[in-house]
């Protein structure tokens, strides 16, 4: 079964209302996020992965990125996030940016 990425889908799927600033939110990330629905569909599945170590995929408040976030501070758990985040972004060639001083990276977009 493949799930469409669109808006309205990502929003549910992440756990959002969907509302008219959160739709407008998404929105201004996709447009500013490279090739986002490229890719967008297997966020989906990236999100089931993070919660197994305690950790989501969500709109960042402060830059028109989604996020991906760790909130364990297990080492353990933050090397299995680091791990899974980096395979994913490797099998889609999506860049991800790391937040300095936290176990948070931005989804930049697909690799040029």
């Amino acid at each position: 079964m493949s799930i469409q990425a669109n808006v309205e889908n990502l929003l549910v799927q992440l756990n959002y209302p969907v509302n008219e600033s959160t739709t407008k939110q998404l929105s201004e990330i996709s447009s500013n996020t490279k090739d986002f629905f490229d890719f967008a569909s297997h966020i989906f599945n990236l999100k089931d992965e993070l919660k197994k170590v305690d950790a989501t995929v969500a709109m960042s408040n402060s830059k028109a990125y989604l996020k991906l976030k760790c909130n364990s501070q297990d080492p353990l758990q933050v090397k299995k996030f680091e791990e899974i985040i980096t395979n994913w972004a490797t099998k889609y060639k999506v860049e991800l940016k790391k937040v300095e001083n936290k176990n948070t990276y931005y989804i930049l977009g697909k690799n040029s």
